[in-house]
């Protein structure tokens, strides 16, 4: 049988007696030529039949249909059949794929102490940046009480959360990259989601990569702005230059976004009145993996601090290379507890040891956009002003007045930080 764009899914199903499974149809990518393939193809079944038929009907214009008719060499018209069997063969032993919805996204959430996290709330703005009527789902994996208050938390997130999708099993006690791919991986396959997205952070960065690989896509990293379902716009060169992405591979997308750029509003943070369904993922099929468990929890390893994370923090104080020593570098520590800001530092500062390496800002490491971002001896090196030159108010302060920071300091000070800060800790008022 041979349809095309304006054959809707109810013709085609009386069309083959309430089997689409052998039916076929024009796949909406390739217009305005035809490409005819099975009804249930989709992602690397699609490529894969597309690339076979094409090959064998490498003719004039690259033939779109055949119904009979066509003006197709036997040899040729053989090898299109001989590929269109195998294809068919080898879809009779895998499960039945979802057919895409027309705008749907999966965000999975990361949750800690049963909330959602800033970022993944974030992720939602970004899903609702996509337009349309889109459905958006949250998928929370976890073990315990921990899970289900998170679920209840994020029912009540965000008012565009129609759905909230919970894997309980103590394979997610710990988010490792193999079972949590997995599970991607199932859960697209039973919903058929459009775009798939995570915030550009440890979590995002550990799954995203291997979820892709298992659905045999390419994935687009570091979005900061999206102009529509398929044209997303990220940094390149460290942040010196904008590049525009148009994304024209199978379904799904999958997107990593930076949470800086995609704020959540205060009062949707604290929403408790939208009614998202609660549904649990049916982990049969992954309970039978052996691969899950290839990959091991042994320990997280964190500092324990009462000042704000410093990925959300409204304020970060940093130091640099400047500082010159460990024991210098608390007079950054003292300079935030005062007015209550998180403390970052550059990788020159890390890699001398003055710092943990959790507290790096920049490409390598945690990028911020508080609304007031104080840089003491910081040079202003491209890799860490990428991380930060979304900051709402950048202060610098540095005796070296050909410093870089100072091109994208909001207000500079050519000053000794030893004489800056104490006079600060002096002035400034104790935190309210």
């Amino acid at each position: 049988m041979v349809v095309d764009d304006n054959t809707s899914t109810s013709e085609a199903t009386n069309m083959t007696g309430n089997d689409t499974s052998s039916a076929l149809y024009v796949h909406p990518s390739d217009s305005p030529g035809m490409m005819l393939v099975p009804a249930q193809f989709d992602g690397a079944g699609y490529r894969s039949w597309r690339r076979g038929v094409m090959r064998a009907l490498s003719v004039k214009n690259k033939l779109g249909f055949i119904d009979g008719s066509s003006q197709v060499e036997a040899s040729e018209l053989d090898m299109a059949i001989g590929t269109m069997l195998s294809a068919f063969r080898k879809l009779s032993n895998t499960s039945r794929i979802t057919p895409f919805r027309s705008l749907s996204t999966l965000v999975l959430a990361e949750h800690e102490g049963g909330l959602i996290k800033n970022s993944s709330l974030s992720a939602v703005e970004a899903a609702k940046s996509l337009g349309g009527d889109n459905s958006i789902s949250l998928l929370l994996a976890g073990s315990g009480h921990s899970l289900k208050e998170a679920a209840e938390h994020a029912a009540s997130s965000h008012p565009s959360v129609s759905q909230v999708l919970i894997a309980d099993s103590d394979k997610f006690t710990y988010p490792l990259a193999e079972p949590w791919a997995k599970l991607v991986h199932l859960v697209q396959q039973s919903g058929g989601y459009s775009h798939i997205i995570a915030a550009s952070g440890s979590f995002g960065k550990n799954i995203l990569p291997r979820a892709a690989a298992l659905l045999d896509i390419s994935p687009i990293t570091d979005v900061t702005k999206i102009s529509g379902s398929n044209l997303f716009i990220r940094p390149i060169y460290a942040g010196n230059a904008l590049s525009t992405v148009r994304y024209t591979g199978s379904s799904p997308c999958m997107l990593s976004i930076r949470a800086t750029s995609f704020p959540v509003a205060s009062e949707t943070a604290d929403l408790k009145s939208n009614a998202a369904s609660i549904d649990q993922v049916d982990l049969s099929t992954l309970d039978e993996d052996e691969s899950v468990a290839k990959s091991t929890y042994v320990k997280l390893s964190a500092q324990i601090s009462e000042r704000p994370d410093l990925g959300n923090a409204r304020i970060v104080v940093t130091g640099g290379r400047g500082v010159k020593s460990a024991e210098n570098f608390k007079m950054i520590d003292k300079l935030a507890e005062k007015i209550g800001a998180a403390v970052g530092a550059t990788r020159a500062a890390v890699d001398a040891g003055f710092v943990p390496n959790d507290l790096q800002v920049g490409q390598t490491g945690k990028i911020v956009a508080p609304e007031l971002y104080m840089a003491f001896g910081v040079s202003g090196a491209i890799q860490h002003i990428a991380g930060m030159r979304d900051s709402k108010v950048i202060v610098a302060v540095n005796k070296d007045a050909d410093a870089p920071i100072f091109q994208v300091a909001d207000y500079g000070l050519v000053g000794d930080l030893f004489d800056v800060i104490p006079e600060l800790l002096e002035k400034l008022p104790e935190k309210k």
